[in-house]
């Protein structure tokens, strides 16, 4: 079983900066990929970012390429997301994934584990 706890969600302006942080809990960390996924009011849960069991390897959505950063402490059981220049429209539920097995993805269902989710409000 694995645990997953998201923090650094908030109400910011547009063009602000947020840390979304990830703290796992369960396994041993570095043996698994993991995630980060955002749900907006009315829409499905899309993937943001996602990051290989050593942090060599990162993936990004095109939405945000080039403003967010995903990265790992595997000696802190951690993951972040850090976000810059920030629109409204990256307003969501921001969740953190764990997958246990196989390469990286980004499509939900394959995903293991989930956080309960940190809520991020970005206002014009």
């Amino acid at each position: 079983q694995v645990r997953l706890v998201e923090s650094g969600g908030g109400l910011v302006q547009a063009g602000a900066s947020l840390r979304l942080s990830c703290a796992a809990s369960g396994r041993t960390f570095s043996t698994y990929n993991m995630g980060w996924f955002r749900q907006a009011p009315g829409k499905e849960r899309e993937f943001v970012a996602a990051i290989s069991r050593s942090g060599g390897n990162t993936y990004y959505a095109d939405s945000v390429k080039g403003r967010f950063t995903i990265s790992r402490d595997n000696a802190k059981n951690t993951v972040y997301l850090q976000m810059n220049s920030l629109k409204p429209e990256d307003t969501a539920v921001y969740y953190c994934t764990a997958r246990l097995w196989g390469t990286v993805v980004t499509a939900p269902h394959e995903y293991d584990y989930w956080g309960q989710g940190t809520q991020v409000t970005v206002s014009s």
